[in-house]
This record gives structure tokens, C-alpha cells and sequence, in this order.
């Protein structure tokens, strides 16, 4: 690419470093080779003493784990009841996931914009979106920041909706003192490796809804129970289980279940650095007017799953593509989340148009993501501001 030949010379970093991996420590490795070694690999104890691990850490009183945080989503959407004819509103600045979830369900997601500042859904904008037709609402804490969980609560209640919270990116992180996990009606969380903790693969439902965790659970695995009041032929045979709804193969395995057993437990220590590390860049990025620092508000104790820098076009004489490939070229090599969801040429092929989240649409054509996670040493972190700044200023009008 001509763009990574502009600086010449020597760039910031010999070796690249990426804007998320994961941490795997010897006791996570232990704990998944002795749980190799046991007698059950798949739906065992691991996967239930996960399941109230996480109950512990969220706070909820159910929780459901699946195979990936996608699966959660689409159980999710499931248990809620959407289907044909329904619109759901949902995040536009997302992983297309929080989408999709709903159009598995044959409902249409209806795109609200976002709050410029903090980057999450505007809930006036939401319920400028609320038809005749809405049945609920998916909410994406974006980089791991709580949403405004009580104006969504009043519109929830107003409107008689249902809220599925996608915290894919928010394990860890608080809303007035409440862990999330707690507060929706439905919590969804991913555990892929740039998550704050990982199984490698891996999702959760979290609910304080009984009714609504019995059907996650039976969704999860064919829709087969064996709990006899919820089959229409009941035995007492017991050896009988009995499909009563059309329902997946959506099960995590037994290793992976300790593997996230084991990295929840550094969930403290893990959230306690990505908090410095944010600190740090904050205190760094908020001195450059060319750049603008994502907002956020005092109810969310956010553990960051990603650090997103924003650039002022006014100040700079590059777009964000330039931006992006110069920083390549430093071995500081960023990320963009998200392209809004209704860009995507399969959203496109439905009929959505440009320009329905005007703010969406603006964040997106200038912001990227730089490194942050758990292991990024303090060195790693001071390249990566050295090479922001080091872009800044040579494309700085």
C-alpha cells in the first residue's frame, strides 16, 4: 500500500501488536487438561459449576451458557417470542450478530441511531422508532460501556417491550452498582478470544425470569426435556425425554466450561488493568484536539473491552483510511467497530438505506479502535500512543 511508505525511516514498533488477544496462563491450561482427563467432556459439571459462577459474578438468578455469544442472541430472540410480522429495535453501530438474532426469528430490526458522544443507543431515538409493531428492544453496551438501562426501562415499561441487553462486550462492567448480567430481561455475553475473558468460544444467557431460563435451557439442546410438566406424554420412566419444540444444538463443551471457569476468576484483575490502560490513553488522547475520546456516563463502572479514538476532520488533512494505514505502519495496527449494521449489502437487499442514524453513520467514518487488553505491557501501550501522536502530527493542519 502506497500509505505505509509516507514516514520512511524506522517505525514506532519493530514487532505488531493488535487491538485484542487473549490471556492463557498456565491454570487455565491445567484446569482444561485435567477436565480432558475426566469422564465427562461435554454438558458436565463444568458447564453447571459455570453457570453459577456466572450467577455469582452478575448477579442474576439464572444463567445459561451456549456454544457462542451469537447462539445467545438467537435463544434469546427465540424466548422472547419475536417472529414475522414483529420489528424489534436494535443498535445500529454493532456487530452484525445483534441483527441477525432477530432476523433468525423472521422479525424485522428497525436501526436506532446512537448517542454521538458515548457511542451508545440513544434511547430517544428509540422510541422514535416504536410502532404498532415493535416487540422489543436490542441494546449492544458498546465497548463494554452500560447502556441507559433506566430510560430504556421506562420505554420497556411505557410499551409493554421485552429487553434483550447485548453485553458481548460488558462482562465485568456495572450500572449504578448493579453488575450487568442483572438488569435486562434478558443478558446476552460472548467469550470469544478478544473478550475480557474467553472460552475460546462461548456465550451466556443471564435472566431473573424462570420462565424464561426454563425455555433458554430447552432451546439449547433440541428443544428435548425431561422435566415432566412441560411434556405433553409424561413417564416415569428414566430413560425418557421428549422433544417438545424445535429447538438446537446450541451446547458448550465441558473444557471450554472450565476454561472460562478459570479465566472468571481473574475477571477482577483483568478489568482492574483494561481500567488503567483506559486511564492512561484518556488522559493521553483528551490533550490532542485532533482527536475526540468516547464519553461516559458516571452510572456505568465500565470494564473496556475496546479503547475507540475518534478523529476531527476539521484538524486533520487525512481521512480515516490514511489515518488507519499510517498507524499500520507503525506495527500499532487498529480496528474498526462497526460498520453500521444496515450498510451490509444483505441489510441493503432488504431495503435499508443510508442515512436513517445520521450520528451512526458519522462516528463510523471516523473512528477505529487501538490495543487494549489485559497483557499489553506498559511499553506496548506507550507505542501505541508515541505512534498516535506520531501520525497526528504529520497529518495535522
Amino acid at each position: 500500500m502506497e500509505q505505509l511508505a509516507i514516514f520512511g525511516g524506522t517505525p514506532v514498533r519493530e514487532k505488531p501488536i493488535y487491538y485484542g488477544r487473549q490471556c492463557i496462563e498456565q491454570d487455565d491450561i491445567e484446569a482444561v487438561a485435567e477436565t480432558l482427563k475426566s469422564d465427562l467432556i461435554t454438558s458436565g459439571p463444568k458447564v453447571q459449576a459455570l453457570e453459577e459462577k456466572l450467577c455469582e459474578v452478575t448477579g442474576a438468578r439464572y444463567a445459561v451458557v451456549v456454544a457462542n455469544g451469537t447462539a445467545a442472541l438467537h435463544l434469546a430472540a427465540l424466548t422472547a417470542g419475536f417472529q414475522e410480522g414483529d420489528e424489534v429495535i436494535v443498535s445500529s453501530i454493532t456487530f452484525a450478530a445483534s441483527a441477525n438474532c432477530v432476523r433468525y426469528c423472521g422479525a424485522m430490526p428497525v436501526f436506532a441511531d446512537i448517542d454521538p458522544e458515548t457511542y451508545n443507543i440513544d434511547p430517544e431515538s428509540v422510541r422514535k422508532q416504536i410502532s404498532s409493531r415493535t416487540k422489543g428492544i436490542v441494546a449492544v453496551d458498546f465497548t463494554g460501556q452500560a447502556v441507559k438501562h433506566d430510560a430504556l426501562a421506562e420505554i420497556c415499561r411505557e410499551k409493554g417491550l421485552l429487553l434483550i441487553e447485548d453485553a458481548a462486550h460488558a462482562i465485568g462492567t456495572k450500572y449504578k452498582g448493579r453488575p450487568v448480567g442483572s438488569i435486562a430481561d434478558m443478558t446476552c455475553f460472548s467469550f470469544h478470544p478478544v473478550k475480557t475473558v474467553t472460552g475460546g468460544e462461548g456465550g451466556a444467557i443471564t435472566t431473573n425470569d424462570e420462565r424464561l431460563y426454563r425455555r433458554l435451557m430447552r432451546l439449547r439442546s433440541h428443544g428435548i426435556t425431561r422435566n415432566r410438566e412441560e411434556m405433553l406424554h409424561p413417564t416415569d420412566a428414566l430413560w425418557y425425554n421428549e422433544q417438545v419444540e424445535l429447538g438446537f444444538n446450541y451446547r458448550m463443551t465441558d473444557f471450554q466450561a472450565a476454561l472460562l471457569l478459570s479465566q472468571l476468576g481473574k475477571l477482577e484483575k483483568f478489568s482492574a488493568r483494561r481500567k488503567e490502560l483506559v486511564k492512561k490513553y484518556d488522559r493521553e488522547f483528551s490533550q490532542m484536539p485532533e482527536l475526540i475520546v468516547q464519553k461516559e456516563i458516571p452510572e456505568s463502572d465500565t470494564t473496556r473491552h475496546l479503547y475507540v479514538i475518534r478523529l476531527r476532520p476539521e484538524r486533520l488533512t487525512c481521512d480515516r483510511r490514511q489515518f488507519f494505514d499510517a498507524l499500520y505502519a507503525e506495527n500499532v495496527c487498529p480496528q474498526v467497530h462497526y460498520l453500521p449494521v444496515y450498510w451490509h449489502s444483505y441489510y441493503e437487499k432488504l431495503g435499508y438505506k443510508k442515512g436513517i442514524c445520521p450520528n451512526a453513520e458519522e462516528y463510523y467514518r471516523w473512528s477505529m479502535s487501538i490495543p487494549l487488553y489485559y497483557s499489553l505491557t506498559d511499553q506496548e501501550a506507550d507505542d501505541t500512543v508515541r505512534a498516535v501522536k506520531k501520525v497526528v502530527e504529520y497529518y495535522r493542519k
